[in-house]
């Protein structure tokens, strides 16, 4: 008879032994540490759920379901048992449940989701935000504020400035001067009119 020598052939490099011994099983709620990478950097994401489903025993193709329900929508996912993606698997607690595949909770929920429903009804109503009544009034009292202050700024640029008396003018203002002052004064009374 020969004799035949076994090698243990290494798979995955994760610690496949210490995952074997864990032993996730249907009616488990497990935490699943995912390794991400975004832009060169890894960082760990927590998946956690009731695990629906253990398939494939613990050979290398192990696989098991967690099923979550994230902002009221379920969400599965199906995980390698032995996958380097995923960093550790915390068993968060254990239920004794009757049935190797849990798959009836999705309609549990859905009908306990359709029970909910039933007593709702479609109404669209609603009333004018606090938040944006108060941005028209603030944009309001700026805008009012920006046109006295044009104003103002128009005013200070064409103030009259008294003339300096010289023996060549004899002390006498020019008529272009006033003629000018109240061409500016016309247009922005009526600028200011306008914006009202």
């Amino acid at each position: 008879m020969a004799t035949v020598e076994t090698t243990s052939i290494k798979i995955s490099p994760v610690n496949m032994e210490s995952r074997k011994k864990l032993g996730v099983k249907a009616g488990d709620t497990v935490r699943v540490w995912q390794k991400i990478q975004e832009k060169g950097k890894t960082r760990l994401q927590a998946f956690e759920g009731l695990v629906l489903a253990r398939k494939h025993g613990s050979e290398a193709g192990a696989t098991f379901t967690v099923r979550r329900v994230a902002s009221g929508v379920g969400v599965e996912k199906i995980f390698p048992l032995y996958s380097p993606v995923i960093d550790k698997i915390e068993i968060i607690k254990r239920s004794k449940v009757r049935r190797a595949k849990l798959y009836h909770i999705r309609e549990k929920a859905a009908k306990e989701i359709k029970r909910q429903m039933r007593h709702m009804s479609m109404v669209n109503l609603q009333t004018v935000s606090d938040t944006e009544e108060e941005n028209k009034k603030d944009e309001a009292e700026t805008k009012a504020e920006d046109v006295s202050a044009e104003a103002d700024a128009k005013a200070e640029e064409t103030e009259v400035k008294p003339a300096s008396t010289d023996a060549s003018q004899g002390g006498e203002e020019t008529p272009k001067e006033e003629v000018k002052d109240e061409k500016v004064e016309e247009k922005i009374e009526e600028k200011t009119e306008e914006k009202k």
